[in-house]
């Protein structure tokens, strides 16, 4: 009768060396290469949707006066800013600015957080975060759609931003949908 033995661990070594072998850093291969980038007019999509509770009380789609994405080296430096205007919004501005771009969910998400204001800078801005889905991802091309969820009432106090008296609401909601290609 033979008798086996379970197999061995090596033994670990531990030494003197003040040296020490680092993991990998993970890649940034939720945003596309450092740059500008700038969609187009026919590229994206943006919509204003009031809300009361479950209801959808108004919903327009607002035209894109501006918007620009920079992606930078480091993650805490990237920025969005996107500016709303035309007829939808009854000839205001209503402006969004991110202060960084955040990778969820293993970077097929990514959470932009801001601030929503108007086109007059003297006035306050009301914090609003953007949540956006990562559609597709390239080198130098990123498209994305997502929304962002605000109290109204803040927003008008603060901004003065109105667009309905008739129709009440108490979240205004954001409904982006772009594609961004980089600036040579």
């Amino acid at each position: 009768m033979t008798t086996e033995l379970p197999p061995t661990q090596p033994l670990r070594v531990h030494t003197s060396s003040p040296t020490a072998t680092l993991p990998p850093q993970p890649g940034r291969d939720w945003l596309p290469r450092p740059g500008a980038y700038a969609a187009a007019a026919d590229r994206i999509i943006t919509e204003l949707t009031y809300r009361t509770g479950p209801l959808v009380t108004l919903r327009r789609r607002a035209d894109v006066v501006e918007v620009a994405l920079t992606v930078a080296p480091d993650p805490e430096d990237c920025v969005l800013s996107l500016a709303l205007g035309g007829d939808a919004l009854g000839g205001e501005l209503l402006t969004f600015t991110s202060t960084a771009i955040e990778p969820v969910a293993g970077g097929t998400r990514l959470r932009v957080p801001g601030s929503l204001g108007t086109g007059d800078t003297t006035l306050e801005h009301v914090p609003a975060t953007l949540l956006l889905r990562v559609v597709e991802r390239a080198d130098a091309d990123l498209l994305v759609v997502g929304t962002a969820r605000v109290p109204y009432g803040p927003l008008h106090r603060t901004t003065g931003f109105a667009l309905s008296r008739t129709r009440p609401a108490r979240h205004l909601g954001l409904l982006v949908a772009a594609e961004f290609t980089c600036i040579p």
